[in-house]
């Protein structure tokens, strides 16, 4: 019987990206070493962002109502949308304190080889909110690899009949890495190094 709990925890965590058997394994096993009281805090910290958190109405941010801090904010220049893959770079550029404007969360990449069509990303969203807005310029911070880059281009390609300049962060990153894991000294450096974006 305990087998049988200790084996659902096992399986239950080989669902997190990354984590395969071993590592599921060596978890379960510290999380049953753990004093009672520090595992109900984190079982209760993922039920109560499951319960609390979604997804901001506007931009697609992580928010607890209806709208992020960040678009509430009035201090936020409203000319300008970065638009970034996930939520978690949305952190990582903030940290640079550079960027003083608003965001569009895509909640992925194109990848037609594994289903996610446009279809399944805010794109048509960002559409709408540079078609009713009065936005100057839309930043594209996807990550720099295969998926980004044709994710890139093809937003880029949908917003060439509105007047808004579109470009891209430069490549202070490195090709085939990922937004959240760069420094800040770095995506700085590609904020101000981003260029308009040209056709292929």
């Amino acid at each position: 019987m305990s087998q049988d709990i200790v084996e659902s925890l096992i399986t239950n965590l080989m669902r997190l990206p990354g984590i395969g058997r071993k590592t599921a394994q060596r978890l379960a096993f510290f999380i049953l070493a753990m004093p009672e009281a520090e595992a109900k805090s984190i079982a209760n910290a993922i039920i109560d962002v499951k319960e609390k958190a979604g997804f901001c109405k506007n931009c697609f941010n992580i928010s607890v109502g209806d709208l992020c801090p960040i678009c509430k904010s009035t201090g936020r220049d409203r000319t300008r949308i970065c638009v970034v893959e996930e939520p978690a770079n949305i952190i990582v550029i903030e940290k640079t304190n550079y960027y003083n404007g608003l965001y569009h969360v895509l909640l992925g990449a194109l990848s037609p080889i594994d289903g996610i069509t446009p279809e399944r990303l805010k794109i048509h969203e960002l559409v709408e909110r540079v078609r009713n807005g009065n936005v100057e310029e839309v930043i594209i911070a996807t990550n720099p690899n295969t998926k980004g880059e044709i994710t890139a281009q093809y937003i880029a390609n949908l917003l060439k009949p509105f007047n808004t300049n579109v470009t891209r962060i430069a490549y202070g990153l490195p090709m085939g890495g990922d937004i959240e894991f760069a420094d800040e000294v770095t995506l700085s450096k590609s904020f101000e190094g981003r260029r308009a974006f040209v056709d292929k």
